[in-house]
């Protein structure tokens, strides 16, 4: 597995938002619900409408791990996904592909988040963990809570999580691009 870098500019984020509202909202929906839940893409691919339906939270048991997990349904999802569902089947996939009755593979979701982020300019490794470790890069600088951040991803230690969400090789670069003998 390549090692993929968070989307630390929130106007690059912005501009994804853009290009991929342009594509349609199923797209659109799967990077806003990315990068506001810190959920994986595995987990995120296999939502179904009534997973999220009338709903405040969308509960799960992680595919990877087996454990239950519970995230809100915020604001900064709530509307375009009400708006999205709308006119859906309880029993559809939330991000169905368009030829056939399944959700669209981890492949797909991997082209249309890495198109996006081409189209905006992004340079850096993407790819569908990029939607997590945004998450978690924004959450923490937000709140400095890195032990809530370690509980949300469910890591070993404090020092995973900081690697994990690319802050140690922030501080290294600050600290380096400062440092003359």
């Amino acid at each position: 597995m390549e090692y993929v870098e968070p989307i630390r500019n929130k106007k690059k984020i912005e501009s994804v938002k853009r290009i991929l509202k342009e594509n349609g909202t199923r797209d659109f929906l799967l990077f806003l619900i990315g990068i506001n839940s810190g959920l994986r893409i595995s987990d995120i691919l296999k939502l179904r409408v009534q997973d999220v339906k009338d709903k405040d939270y969308i509960e799960i048991y992680e595919q990877k791990t087996g454990k239950y997990k519970k995230i809100p349904i915020t604001n900064s999802f709530k509307k375009p996904l009400n708006e999205y569902i709308l006119d859906k089947n309880n029993s559809e996939w939330l991000f169905r592909s368009q030829r056939r009755n399944y959700p669209i593979s981890r492949i797909q979701a991997y082209r249309i988040i890495c198109t996006a982020c081409d189209k905006a300019g992004i340079k850096t490794k993407i790819g569908t963990h990029t939607l997590r470790k945004t998450f978690g890069y924004h959450f923490y600088n937000k709140t400095k809570d890195i032990a809530l951040l370690q509980w949300i991803f469910n890591h070993s230690s404090p020092s995973v999580t900081l690697r994990y969400i690319g802050i140690n090789q922030d501080i290294i670069d600050a600290s380096l691009k400062s440092f003359a003998l």
